[in-house]
């Protein structure tokens, strides 16, 4: 019924199935079976969390690892110890039904509903198809507070026993968190090496290198559980450190086969466990306390929502991608719990938790309520919010070769920087895995295959199992047909061309090209920073260049300074309407000379500043003429100089008028400022003189 799966979940359908099954073993009178702890967390958890690490997106889950582990390990602690000590408080006000139910019992339930489930996660986040952030961020802090869930219902537990808690209790249990977590890590990246080195000597037995990854995967999940390490942590490590050389070794049926059972056996164990969670609820015993319960579910959410807006208002101080409110909406409201609460509820002992029914009755009640509320409704809220999809785009060559671009432009930039971020140390763990690690774990020539090429190959057969599937391999002549083509009739065009197949030559030829220009960028380039920069050899000469221009520039600016007749200072109104009352004559404009700008200096003041008022000034008779009557009533008439002709020096070649009486008195008259200083000397001079 699609339009019923399009609205409800899979895993509400499957409780509602669940709900339905255990109804009907009941009504004919036989009892349910009932999802024990055993069976939940040794068969069905282990194929969920393989599956998830397997095919981890390792890119996304890196870059935001900071804050997956501030969600998961101080979100987790928050939600338990906030609402274990709100429960404490309501069992102290609740009632004689709930004031023997102490602190640390209310420790150890808070410890069990708080944690975010991984498994309710995916069967939610897969259907709404959320992008990749939000998708990773929750459900990688589901995955990583295992380790935190686990420590805090193995300590209360523990100290639940005791009579009286020391501090050195306490100091012991917050140091079994980093053994329960580090040590679930390495009991993974142990495995995963090991199931890497064993299919690199499986090329003679191909039908059997799956089992290996199942095999050595639940070891590790078993190893880690065995010490009470984090069997999630364990198998999320082994996970992603063997898939990259367990695909570089088997055959391409094999990680076929891996893939295909893996996704199968997950949405077993998946459909088992909701089913098993629907029929748990109607066989269990169950205690209602309306106040216990419903104070239970609220607390939940209102720790959830704090927990996420505190840590999100301090994570973003950190981000350069920030997390928006829309964000931190769906982060607080996909925080849904599911079977492993139940589990772990279902673990406890009734010598030592006689509450044991009502703890079970209330985690099933907060489990139904965010599957099937927040899980019902969360996606009309991502398409009422707008929230940004999943891009459904294949990846190709072109996009592998711009990240690792900008991988080598990043941390290039970090070293000039001398700033040591995470693009750094990613690239010295690249540099140690091709350089030791591959040659170990990979078989053949493969180990020195670079990244590019490894994801060509694998494109490459991927788009040939596309193109076997939707059956167009009938359209792509072969290679003897096309050269029969081309022998009997020469001129024939296909209609559909195929690609031309490279040479092995050329291949190699290709390859070995961008192994050494697009592989080894760091190798080729000696690492340097800003305190250790090569002097350039040409740096002193250009300095010398650069001073000398500035040089002339300066020169060549006092010459002109020194040419240039100072501005005539202003009259006041006063003494310009003295001055033209005294001669009118002299400051009226000649109308000949084809009105050229005329200065006339008073006769009864020939020295005097104030008649000075325009450039280039030439006294009377000094063009070699007998003065005429009008120049004698004119004074001295500025003159336009003659545009010297081309090839001339205009400073140096002496003109018509540039005797040496002229230039005594145009000097005289265009340097009435202080002497010169000793150094510029006379420049004006003629050269003959």
């Amino acid at each position: 019924i699609p339009s019923v799966s399009s609205i409800v979940p899979e895993s509400c359908l499957l409780i509602v199935v669940g709900l339905l099954v255990g109804g009907l073993i009941k009504g004919v009178g036989e009892k349910p079976p009932i999802l024990k702890s055993d069976i939940f967390f040794l068969f069905l958890l282990p194929p969920i969390i393989l599956d998830a690490g397997y095919f981890l997106p390792l890119r996304q889950f890196t870059e935001n690892l900071g804050t997956i582990l501030i969600f998961a390990v101080v979100g987790t602690l928050w939600n338990a110890f906030f609402l274990g000590g709100l429960m404490y408080a309501v069992c102290q006000l609740g009632g004689p039904s709930l004031n023997h139910i102490g602190l640390l019992a209310n420790l150890l339930f808070g410890s069990i509903i708080s944690a975010v489930d991984p498994v309710a996660v995916l069967a939610v986040f897969e259907e709404i198809h959320i992008n990749e952030l939000l998708h990773i961020l929750v459900f990688g802090e589901s995955l990583l507070n295992d380790a935190v869930t686990v420590v805090l219902y193995h300590l209360f537990e523990e100290y639940a026993n005791l009579e009286q808690v020391t501090v050195i209790d306490i100091l012991l249990g917050f140091l079994s968190f980093f053994v329960v977590s580090l040590g679930g890590v390495l009991v993974g990246v142990i495995y995963g090496v090991i199931t890497a080195f064993t299919s690199r000597f499986t090329s003679h037995i191909r039908v059997i290198e799956p089992l290996f990854v199942f095999l050595y995967s639940y070891m590790a999940y078993l190893s880690a559980e065995l010490f009470h390490l984090s069997g999630i942590m364990a198998l999320i490590a082994s996970g992603v450190v063997m898939r990259p050389y367990v695909e570089a070794n088997i055959s391409h049926k094999s990680h076929t086969t891996i893939k295909y059972f893996l996704k199968m056996w997950s949405s077993v164990s998946e459909t088992l466990i909701f089913i098993f969670l629907g029929v748990s609820t109607v066989a269990g015993h169950h205690y209602w306390n309306w106040t216990f319960v419903i104070s239970t579910l609220l607390f939940c959410l209102i720790a959830r929502v704090l927990g996420v807006l505190v840590l999100t208002w301090f994570i973003n101080k950190f981000r350069i991608v920030k997390l928006t409110p829309k964000d931190q909406f769906i982060i607080a409201y996909g925080g849904l719990r599911g079977a492993i609460a139940f589990s772990l509820g279902y673990l406890l002992d009734y010598r030592h938790f006689g509450m044991r029914d009502m703890f079970l009755t209330a985690i099933i009640t907060v489990i139904f309520f965010t599957v099937f509320v927040q899980g019902m409704t969360i996606r009309p809220l991502v398409d009422l919010l707008a929230v940004k999809k999943k891009a459904e785009t294949k990846r190709s060559i072109n996009e592998e070769i711009h990240t690792q671009f900008l991988d080598h432009l990043l941390t290039g930039i970090e070293d000039i920087c001398g700033h040591y971020g995470h693009h750094h140390w990613k690239d010295k763990l690249n540099r140690f895995n091709k350089k030791y690690v591959k040659k170990c774990l990979i078989a053949g020539e493969r180990s020195k295959e670079p990244q590019l090429i490894a994801f060509y190959h694998k494109m490459e057969m991927k788009q040939a199992i596309e193109l076997v599937e939707s059956g167009g391999i009938g359209k792509i002549p072969s290679a003897v047909s096309t050269v029969s083509i081309q022998n009997i009739n020469p001129k024939t065009i296909p209609e559909e061309r195929a690609l031309p197949a490279l040479s092995k030559d050329k291949e190699d030829e290709i390859r070995q090209m961008l192994r050494n220009n697009l592989q080894k960028t760091r190798q080729r380039l000696r690492s340097y920073n800003r305190h250790t920069l090569v002097a350039d050899p040409y740096e002193e000469a250009w300095n010398q260049m650069l001073l000398r221009r500035q040089r002339a520039r300066h020169m060549e600016q006092q010459l002109n300074n020194f040419l240039t007749v100072p501005a005539h200072r202003v009259d006041s109104p006063t003494m310009s309407r003295a001055r033209i009352g005294s001669d009118p004559l002299a400051y009226e404009p000649k109308e000949d000379l084809e009105n050229l700008p005329i200065i006339t200096i008073d006769p009864a003041s020939p020295q005097s500043p104030e008649s000075v008022d325009l450039m280039n000034e030439e006294p009377k008779g000094c063009s070699g003429l007998p003065p005429s009557p009008e120049e004698d009533e004119e004074g001295l008439v500025m003159r336009v100089k003659e545009p010297s002709s081309p090839g001339t020096d205009d400073v140096f070649t002496p003109g018509p008028s540039d005797s040496p009486s002229n230039q005594r008195m145009l000097r005289c008259l265009s340097d009435p400022g202080p002497q010169p200083e000793p150094e510029e000397g006379e420049p004006f001079i003629p050269k003959g003189q």
